[in-house]
């Protein structure tokens, strides 16, 4: 404090009766009350005039920075009487942007400050030397960040709620670790458990312990595969020893859970004693300022439905609540706008342009597919495909280098394998009828996965668990079945025998560039394979096992289908009957998908890759598969735009401090997007988990084949995800004779049937118009 400071606060009590005149008159018109300033002319301020002051609280809080319209607004240093300080910047009374705040204790958080609260990037270090670095959000650690604990673990990945939520590593300073998912602080969902003696458990967990398919591996190359339960009467599974190991070998699953997990357990780390918005005063701006924002409607003390977790005044939703898949914290009947926005609508368009109108109504999710129980026509058919795919992933096989030799690629490389019902020396005794497995090309899939950073165990484990496959409803246009994994990871799709053809003389090439282009678009293969059932039929059925491009959190609410031709791609349904499971086309696209530049410009780029290599390869009739989630729906199932959002959004509330005016601040856009969808962030990739902003387009009733409607400016935002598929086809005499057919009766660009070249032109040039840079 300076000499001349120390001077005035001496001269106080030779103007404190004054200096209290002045303060009663104040106290009447100012929440500011409890302030007791060093100038007696502090009330003569110029507004907005920005000057240096020292200044002390009746409650001996002292402050000193920067200064304008009665509250502190710059740099300044605040230190509170118990020992608390501040030193940062400061908006408006509130404390924003970058500082410091260190506890008497010896705690410190250094990093972003948004209204008061630990918000943005910022690192939090204990008395105990507790360290956090990473994102917060209203006093919480959510996003991504890394922990030291105290005693020696070590957690990076993504948090949520200030608890380890999404994916991440956890280490123990023991040297034991697991890498994969978490909620709510605790192990759940896919992951891997790595002990220091070298043994390793891969699959499921829930509430921090192994549930569900899972593989315990030993460091000499054995392991156990089966269904996990910390009750033993539900844990089964089957023991696979290595060739060094002989003898026998006495060892219970349930030993992971007594032994193994023991010392495996969270540690709860250092506590925060207080927050700093805790201790932010009332300033004489703080009622001006707040009566700027949109007021937000704080919920009643009885209602059973508002009662929510609170943090430090924010009120927070179960994790449930605050899903960006449902609407308890969006609600429509909630929503009003402080401007008198009104959405946008197809009847605010003038009929007279020639408009076709279009409303959007969103249905509920539902999972694709029937699940295949037993008396399914096909369950015999998935067991001998689970039954093959175990005996191809689970044989023994050195290590393979991604660089193949031609030989790998050969079409005449396939293993046969005979599976009797009673078992032989290779395969187990099964409940099937007796059957022939193929495997095209073994070396070159099991590289691919390698190369797609597939694990075996989960390949395995997807496939062949104790979970059934569902079947689609129906078959696709070539005749093709498809069957899903219940985790809904993999797709299988039964192909032609011309399919296959295509795709093992297309495999060199598709090898080289998928390994290439890491981002690219084309459908991942992981597996060529074929059931040969024996008996009078010989009936075979070849099938790729393929990646599922929807594979996702997020709730698929629109599918298309694009190709970039017209003819017969219009899906005909009436919005009230567009399921989440619907696949539209074309002529039935109403948005322009608008990316960041970033992202766009790579986009354009991978486009044009992935069409030369299929041009180049004579494939045409493959198309764009685009799944769009919108991040807000409202209650009635309509999405909401971004400008009613933005205009009146309900969000969580805050309680005011006392003095307040009974206000509360919304969340910002940016907060929300941190509140709800931070654990999709490190999983973006082109195609996956991609932001982006979906303009509406209104067709014109007039021009029956437009492929582009023209852009109204209502914009939503979305989370994409899309893939290039249908990549087996070539352009044979069959297409080539449906072209002419088709040619004599239709205009023949609007057909999908069409030369190669012409087609991956007409493709891209489509695509490029569907997708543009936001800007």
């Amino acid at each position: 404090m300076s000499k001349e400071f120390s001077g005035i606060v001496k001269a106080w009590e030779f103007t404190v009766k004054k200096s209290q005149a002045v303060a009663k008159k104040r106290a009447k018109n100012t929440i500011f009350a409890t302030m007791s300033v060093a100038h007696v002319d502090d009330e003569l301020d110029t507004p907005g005039e920005v000057y240096y002051a020292e200044k002390i609280l009746n409650n001996g809080d002292i402050y000193t920075g920067q200064w304008t319209d009665n509250c502190p607004n710059g740099h300044g240093k605040y230190l509170w009487s118990d020992g608390c300080m501040y030193v940062g910047d400061w908006v408006k009374g509130k404390t924003m942007g970058k500082g410091k705040f260190s506890w008497p204790s010896g705690a410190t958080y250094e990093g972003q400050f948004k209204n008061g609260y630990m918000d943005g990037e910022g690192t939090y270090t204990g008395c105990s030397n507790d360290t956090y670095r990473g994102c917060w959000v209203i006093n919480m650690k959510h996003g991504k960040g890394t922990r030291d604990y105290v005693n020696g673990d070590h957690y990076e990945g993504e948090w949520r709620r200030g608890q380890p939520d999404g994916q991440g590593r956890y280490q123990w300073n023991n040297g034991n670790q697991y890498i994969g998912q978490w909620r709510n602080g605790k192990m759940n969902g896919n992951g891997t458990m790595i002990w220091a003696n070298g043994n390793r458990y891969d699959g499921s967990w829930e509430d921090g312990f192994p549930k569900g398919n899972g593989t315990y591996r030993w460091g000499d190359g054995s392991f156990y595969v089966g269904i996990w339960s910390k009750d033993s009467r539900e844990q089964s599974g089957t023991y696979y020893p290595s060739s060094s190991r002989t003898g026998t070998f006495d060892w219970d699953p349930q030993d992971v859970y007594s032994i193994d997990l023991v010392e495996c357990q969270i540690s709860p780390g250092e506590r925060i004693s207080v927050y700093p918005s805790q201790k932010m005063v009332s300033w004489p701006c703080e009622g001006e300022f707040l009566q700027k924002l949109p007021i937000a409607k704080t919920p009643r003390a009885n209602d059973a439905k508002s009662r929510r977790n609170s943090v430090d005044g924010y009120s927070w939703g179960s994790e449930a609540d605050t899903s960006s898949n449902n609407d308890n914290v969006y609600s429509g009947q909630e929503r009003e706008s402080s401007e008198g926005f009104r959405s946008f609508t197809a009847d605010d368009l003038d009929s007279s342009r020639g408009f076709r109108p279009h409303c959007i109504k969103i249905q509920p999710t539902k999972k694709p597919g029937q699940t295949i129980s037993k008396g399914h026509k096909n369950y015999e058919l998935m067991l001998n495909l689970q039954l093959g795919i175990r005996h191809s992933v689970g044989r023994p096989a050195p290590a393979t280098s991604l660089d193949l030799r031609a030989t790998a690629f050969d079409t005449k490389e396939k293993v046969w394998t005979k599976f009797p019902p009673e078992g032989s020396k290779h395969t187990p005794p099964h409940q099937s009828s007796d059957f022939k497995w193929k495997d095209y090309c073994p070396l070159v899939f099991r590289t691919l996965r390698k190369l797609f950073k597939v694990d075996p165990a989960d390949y395995m484990i997807s496939l062949c668990g104790n979970d059934a496959l569902r079947e689609l409803s129906s078959p696709g246009k070539s005749g093709s079945f498809f069957y899903l994994t219940n985790d809904d990871k993999y797709m299988i799709k039964t192909l032609k025998k011309s399919e296959v053809k295509v795709l093992l003389g297309m495999l060199p090439a598709y090898y080289n560039h998928v390994r290439a282009f890491e981002n690219t678009l084309v459908t991942k293969f992981f597996g060529l394979h074929c059931v040969k059932l024996n008996g009078p039929a010989q009936k075979k059925v070849r099938f790729v096992i393929m990646g599922n491009l929807f594979c996702t959190e997020y709730a698929i609410h629109r599918r298309f289908d694009l190709k970039g031709s017209s003819h017969g791609r219009v899906t005909e349904k009436p919005e009230s009957q567009i399921e989440s499971t619907t696949t539209l086309k074309d002529l039935d696209l109403n948005f322009i998908f608008r990316l960041q530049k970033v992202w766009f410009q790579e986009f354009c780029r991978q486009v044009d890759r992935d069409c030369d290599f299929l041009e180049q390869e004579r494939i045409m009739d493959y198309s764009l598969l685009v799944g769009v989630h919108f991040r807000e729906v409202s209650g009635s199932g309509e999405p909401v735009t971004t400008e009613t959002r933005s205009s009146g959004v309900q969000t969580p509330t805050a309680n005011v401090d006392q003095g307040g005016d009974g206000s509360t601040p919304r969340l910002s856009r940016a907060d929300m997007d941190l509140l709800f969808d931070p654990s999709g962030w490190a999983s973006i990739r082109l195609g996956i988990n991609m932001p982006a902003k979906a303009e509406l387009t209104m067709r014109r009733s007039d021009f029956e084949a437009q492929l582009v409607g023209e852009p109204t400016g209502q914009y939503y935002d979305v989370i994409l995800f899309f893939g290039i598929i249908d990549i087996l086809q070539n352009y044979d005499i069959s297409k080539k004779l449906e072209h002419a057919y088709k040619a004599f009766q239709y205009d023949p660009t609007s057909i999908s049937a069409v030369d190669p070249k012409q087609y991956s032109k007409r493709f891209r040039d489509f695509i490029l118009k569907v997708f543009a840079e936001d800007t």
